[in-house]
């Protein structure tokens, strides 16, 4: 094999692959990535047996072949090389990296030791803007469960019915929901629960006017995005009824800005920890909202933000760490602050055209 690319394109490409490249794998082959070189293009694959990604670059192909390079070693060689072209040579047991004056020689692995890419058959499939998948994903995955002793939580439900599309994620503490139209879609619906870590990876890639392409087969989800293919497993199990959760109308309802309101809590959350919440009290008379936060042993802080209040005064108490997290997926300048009584969850709720929703469990009011 032998053959030569552009060093930012060999890069860009390596930081894509790399995610799935195997780091706590008993088998070598599996921390390396497979480089195809073939016509006027390298195919670059990784997988550590749950996610595979492959990855295709142009490049100027000498000699067509494949090799198994050290997935980190490679990567971290490129990243550090000059700016020019790179030129791979491979041999059956080494692989010879040159760019400018610099040059390294690395040992190889069998590339007919590499799992070949799953080849599945998708049936539902949709097909969404980049931009707004990423948007959507990054402001529920916040909320994805980390504990991997309840699997469907550390996923997110996505939906498609009547034209809209959905994102909800829940850890028990809290729930986010997201929807969005999705224009000219052919398919009538869509549901599944994908790995939360998953979606954020690809929701990280660089920005494109390319959609993102999610297809489902049987127990895995195949996603697309311009040159890149990922396929991971879909996360089984019933994700729990979050719809039981929404109230049908609110007690109270206060209007208040976002920026203003977070750099309260922030504030506020400075004297307090997770075991001293942040308290709001939305006084409808003075259309006030006080927040206080105290911690025995060392004080207490206090601030009134001005709002609009409908409905009766309430207090109730939040974690402030989930009360910011909720306030930093807000894109409207104001936001709802929807509550039903002290002991109900609270709910913020991002103003027209964003169409977010937030849920939090409440603290215990002393």
């Amino acid at each position: 094999m032998k053959l030569s690319i552009n060093r930012t394109e060999l890069s860009n490409a390596l930081s894509i692959v790399m995610k799935g490249v195997s780091t706590r794998s008993t088998l070598p082959v599996l921390s390396g990535i497979l480089i195809e070189a073939v016509g006027d293009k390298i195919i670059l694959q990784a997988t550590d047996l749950e996610l595979s990604i492959q990855y295709s670059v142009a490049a100027l192909v000498e000699e067509e072949g494949k090799t198994v390079v050290p997935g980190k070693l490679f990567s971290e060689i490129v990243k550090n090389l000059p700016d020019a072209a790179v030129h791979v040579e491979a041999t059956e047991d080494q692989a010879f990296i040159t760019c400018d004056t610099s040059s390294f020689s690395i040992r190889a692995l069998n590339a007919e030791d590499f799992p070949g890419f799953p080849r599945v058959e998708t049936h539902q499939q949709i097909e969404i803007p980049f931009q707004q998948f990423s948007t959507m994903v990054k402001r529920v995955s916040r909320v994805v469960s980390k504990d991997e002793s309840r699997a469907i939580l550390t996923g997110v439900l996505i939906t498609l019915e009547n034209g809209v599309l959905r994102m909800v994620a829940t850890d028990s503490y809290r729930l986010a929901i997201t929807d969005a139209p999705l224009e000219e879609t052919s398919a009538d619906e869509f549901q599944a629960v994908i790995s939360g870590s998953f979606l954020s990876e690809i929701a990280s890639l660089p920005k494109t006017a390319s959609p993102v392409s999610l297809a489902l087969a049987d127990n895995q989800i195949v996603v697309t995005c311009e040159d890149t293919v990922f396929i991971n497993r879909r996360i089984e199990g019933n994700f729990p009824n979050y719809k039981q959760l929404l109230p049908d109308a609110y007690v109270t309802r206060a209007t208040i800005e976002v920026d203003k309101l977070a750099a309260s809590v922030r504030r506020a959350s400075l004297l307090g920890s997770n075991a001293s919440p942040v308290r709001f009290d939305l006084n409808a008379a003075s259309s006030t909202t006080q927040i206080t936060a105290a911690s025995q042993d060392v004080g207490s802080a206090q601030e009134i933000l001005p709002c609009t209040i409908e409905g009766e005064d309430v207090e109730i108490a939040f974690n402030y760490a989930y009360v910011l997290d909720g306030l930093g997926s807000i894109a409207t300048d104001e936001v709802y602050l929807e509550v039903q009584s002290s002991m109900k969850p609270g709910i913020f709720r991002a103003l027209e055209p964003e169409n977010f929703l937030y849920l939090v469990m409440p603290v215990r009011i002393s």
